[in-house]
């Protein structure tokens, strides 16, 4: 840690102002030395008001008081010099002992219980005798800050205070609240460019970068599963117009691009994150809440600083172009052998940048059961490196551009059990104009995709997931009698013509196009009265429609039904509904599974 200006920060062991909380499973910091058994402060103490202090920066920064204490109060109590008396030095820290005594040496500590010279009428420590520090616990709020944990990318990020300034911000022009109510989609990307300490020697020389790893990381709505998206970087799709916002503060817009491969929405062109968001927005129907973006750098030192991630290789990998030299078996990894295990595809699978995304979901999956498990979670050495590493590898959106942001989001998403994330890959097929590339297998794509768009596990929860509902029992009517008003609330563009069109091969001769809809539905819609009941049975059956998108009205003599088609119609003949299970031939893999082994 930087300690300049920090008073005697020299003698201040970051470690230690960390402590488990065996309640939450989490490590917080702990600004004061008080035990954990030490009495409060009277009701009527009045609790200070924040101080400020001069960063190494020159900014100002506000610093919250413990609360409960008065400025004149200078005794903490843990039996130590109270911090408020000296306002160059931070909560919490130590004070050098005033005298060299064998309890002191070596990093200026005192035994507990003892009073320091010159420190007469100061009060003596009650701490436990043999209590931990992981049974101290100091919980969030009051002057105190604790870590971040966010599944995905490189596995987490923790993020402390004193490294915000290490976190790169970018304007897409999508300012998000850090936490919403509702599901949340965060696009991780891993980008190649060269630029940046620690990146060269990979990627395209001289190139501004591409979007090299990209998946959509989908937290459902009670945060009790998640879902990864891996998008392969060859994939054919259109690039959205998209709006950059330039040094100057001016706006440009990156024309858009058809039959484009999906890597260039990063990077080329003068495209920024900003642009690959579009893109999957476009690609999968999902919005998005948030981006991170992290580099080559970010896989060397996190795995480092975690203590290496366990990787299986069925059979020897041997890759000239990664340098990666493996004999079968289970491997721990890091550094650079990490960032090769990631990047190598030539001796696995296919050669293909398929067989890397299943290298990179392996990795991934035990990265993150490597942070979340006891041996980093108990070592605030293994937090501190962390945090430094992921913060100067960062990138993200205004909208969780701080680390208090950041925190507030990790602390909405926490919750997420690692057997209940699900990494898939976007379902492809070879292009047959183009071996290099590939194009989106639809008829797989579509169904996963509104799995994620209406909040729907691939992993399988505690909560029994309810099945679609058909609609009640009626009637059918010939298609000939069904008359039918088709609006657009939310599908594609187009999508009310192309149903008009589609019904009408179908028999429904009697439709029309209604427009544009006064309003935007999540959800199809049919509106129908009892003497329509057999019509909206007809036309419920063609289109696959569940129970949910069925609405009887009262009578209204002469007028058609209604349909409007809501944000999870994707095209006529196509379920409304999303499956209740990972589509038949979509590679995924369960972030729990300890038994993946790259072939």
């Amino acid at each position: 840690m930087n300690a300049r200006g920090r008073g005697h920060a020299g003698d201040i062991d970051p470690a230690d102002q960390w402590v488990f909380d065996p309640n939450t499973g989490s490590y917080e910091l702990r600004l004061t030395p008080a035990a954990a058994d030490s009495p409060s402060r009277s009701a009527s103490s009045r609790p200070s008001a924040p101080r400020q202090r001069r960063s190494t920066d020159g900014e100002t920064v506000s610093i919250p008081s413990v609360s409960g204490k008065r400025a004149g109060d200078r005794t903490s109590a843990g039996g130590g010099v109270d911090p408020t008396e000296d306002e160059s030095r931070l909560p919490g820290q130590r004070r050098r002992a005033r005298a060299a005594t064998p309890a002191s040496a070596g990093g200026g500590r005192r035994a507990a219980g003892k009073t320091p010279a010159g420190g007469g009428g100061r009060r003596k420590s009650r701490a436990k005798a043999g209590t931990s520090g992981k049974q101290k616990a100091l919980r969030w709020g009051g002057g105190a800050l604790g870590l971040l944990l966010i599944a995905g990318c490189t596995g987490g990020y923790f993020i402390y205070q004193q490294l915000d300034g290490n976190i790169n911000k970018v304007d897409v022009g999508m300012n998000n609240d850090a936490v919403t109510d509702g599901p949340v989609n965060i696009l991780v990307m891993g980008t190649d460019a060269r630029e940046g300490k620690g990146n060269t020697g990979y990627g395209d020389t001289g190139s501004v970068g591409h979007a090299d790893t990209t998946f959509l990381f989908h937290v459902s709505e009670d945060r009790t599963n998640a879902t990864a998206l891996s998008i392969p970087r060859d994939m054919l799709t259109d690039i959205p117009t998209c709006p950059t916002k330039q040094p100057d503060g001016s706006i440009e817009k990156i024309p858009g691009e058809q039959n484009a491969r999906f890597n260039t929405s990063l990077g080329q062109s003068g495209r920024d994150p900003g642009c690959t968001w579009r893109t999957v927005e476009k690609l999968t129907g999902v919005k998005i809440n948030h981006f991170m973006m992290a580099d080559f750098n970010a896989v060397k030192e996190l795995s480092t600083a975690v203590g290496g991630v366990e990787v299986c290789a069925a059979k020897p990998i041997n890759d000239p172009k990664s340098h990666l030299n493996l004999e079968a078996g289970r491997h721990t990894l890091k550094g650079e052998d990490a960032l090769a295990f990631v990047r190598t595809r030539h001796s696995v699978g296919t050669g293909s940048d398929l067989s890397r995304i299943e290298l990179q979901q392996q990795f991934l999956s035990s990265m993150i059961r490597k942070m979340q498990s006891t041996d980093t979670l108990t070592s605030p050495s293994k937090l501190m490196d962390l945090a430094n590493a992921a913060t100067k590898a960062l990138t993200v959106d205004e909208g969780i551009g701080s680390v208090s942001k950041l925190v507030d989001l990790a602390n909405d998403l926490k919750r997420v059990d690692t057997d209940k994330i699900t990494f898939a890959t976007v379902p492809v097929v070879d292009n047959p104009e183009d071996p290099a590339t590939v194009i989106l297998d639809e008829a797989k794509a579509k169904p996963l995709f509104k799995m994620v768009q209406q909040d729907k596990s691939l992993s399988g929860t505690k909560k029994k997931e309810k099945k679609a509902e058909k609609p009640a029992a009626a009637k059918k009517v010939p298609a000939s009698e069904v008359a039918v008003n088709v609006a657009n609330g939310g599908g594609p563009g187009g999508a009310a013509q192309e149903t008009v069109d589609w019904l009408a091969l179908k028999g429904v001769t009697n439709s029309a196009n209604a427009g544009n809809a006064g309003e935007q539905l999540e959800r199809t819609r049919l509106q129908f009265t009892s003497d329509q009941a057999g019509q909206a049975a007809t036309l419920a059956a063609l289109l696959d429609l569940p129970k949910s998108a069925m609405k009887q009205v009262p009578s209204t003599s002469g007028e058609g039904m209604d349909l409007t088609l809501g944000q999870d119609f994707t095209g006529p003949g196509d379920p409304v509904s999303a499956p209740d299970k990972t589509p038949e031939g979509v590679q995924n893999v369960n972030a729990g599974n300890k038994n993946i082994c790259a072939k």
